[in-house]
């Protein structure tokens, strides 16, 4: 229920709504907002404002947006940013333009847009600095599209941009089921490497070898020192002689040290994240092994090179318009269980991306 100041109460359903009384009109969408700190159980459906643009921005209404375990710290106060509440989590969206800023001539009304945004994704509308969208084609599904932005661009930056892959190398992607991971598998194979799979259970594995990798690893969903030790000889058993040449790791915690000790000569291990803990890594490897540690901060690289990052996100869009990718959305929910995806987000449970699909969220006015 919303009160709009009139002595009347409405009920609003869906959107785009409108109240008219006369003397104003007030818009209303609907969004996935976070009110206090907690996990997905805190999170409520509710309906605020439509979004206006600054002169910088538009406003996009959303057809559907991406899941990713950011969305998770957000709503916990454990992320590097901390929004001011109410917010909506969702850092990756597709939509349509609907209203732009005086200042902006690079996107018109009715354009379809992917667009990358710190968050307030999981909304019916999102307004948005111009400069952080992508025009993309309108006959392609939403939300396969809405979730080019976050995995895939970081695993990119990863493989691209930091490690500077290159064709015919050895590739350890731990985690491989994840969203970061089944992209960094696609990507890999893309870029010409020879990629080895890690995850913690054999439908895991299967899922990442569906997508492309050549060779499965399979690791307990727990590490300690012994199993990691064993993870890292079941490691240079499948790589051979020469070891690992690039490690992508969003998964951090023994695990870590485990690929490290796989590395081979002049190796770069690229640490993404750390939902396993935060690896306590004997410094001595690096010497030893003549390799690299090198941190993959997606958000800063946006921040602070803009113009390359968005390259970069061209470059996605037509890889996956000549099917050299695929997003591996394996489940779809709609805004009202969008906590539900977050959920499983956090307990590491989906397979590929989740998205969220705005479409089903239409209907009448009601009193």
């Amino acid at each position: 229920m919303v009160d709009i100041g009139s002595g009347s109460r409405y009920k609003l359903c869906g959107h785009p709504q409108a109240v008219n009384f006369g003397f104003f009109t007030r818009s209303f969408m609907r969004a996935l907002l976070s009110r206090t700190v907690g996990g997905p159980e805190t999170l409520t459906v509710d309906h605020v404002d439509d979004p206006s643009p600054a002169a910088d921005e538009v406003v996009i209404d959303v057809e559907a947006c991406g899941v990713n375990f950011p969305d998770a710290l957000l709503i916990m106060d454990k992320y590097q940013v901390l929004p001011p509440r109410p917010f909506s989590p969702g850092s990756e969206v597709c939509g349509f333009v609907s209203a732009t800023g005086a200042s902006v001539t690079t996107l018109k009304v009715g354009e379809r847009v992917i667009a990358r945004c710190p968050w307030g994704g999981m909304a019916e509308k999102l307004k948005v600095s111009a400069e952080r969208c992508l025009r993309v084609p309108t006959e392609l599904p939403a939300v396969e599209l809405a979730t080019l932005q976050f995995t895939y661009a970081t695993a990119f930056h990863a493989l691209h941009d930091r490690a500077a892959l290159r064709e015919g190398e050895r590739l350890l992607v731990l985690g491989a089921a994840g969203g970061i991971g089944i992209a960094a598998v696609e990507l890999g194979k893309a870029f010409g490497a020879k990629v080895f799979a890690a995850a913690s259970s054999k439908e895991k594995l299967d899922f990442a070898q569906e997508r492309g990798a050549d060779q499965a690893i399979l690791y307990p969903a727990a590490l300690d020192e012994s199993g990691s030790k064993n993870f890292a000889a079941a490691i240079k058993s499948a790589a051979g002689p020469e070891g690992i040449d690039v490690v992508i790791d969003p998964v951090g915690g023994a695990y870590t040290e485990a690929a490290l000790r796989a590395m081979g000569r002049n190796g770069r291990l690229l640490i993404v994240g750390f939902p396993a803990g935060i690896a306590k890594v004997p410094m001595n490897l690096p010497l030893l092994k003549s390799c690299a540690i090198v941190g993959v901060d997606w958000r800063s690289f946006n921040i602070h090179e803009p113009k390359r990052s968005a390259n970069n996100s061209r470059r996605i869009i037509e890889m996956y318009e000549k099917g050299q990718i695929a997003p591996a959305v394996s489940q779809i929910f709609s805004l009202d269980q969008a906590a539900q995806a977050i959920r499983q987000i956090s307990q590491r449970s989906a397979l590929g991306k989740l998205a969220i699909d705005m479409s089903g969220s239409r209907c009448l006015l009601s009193r």
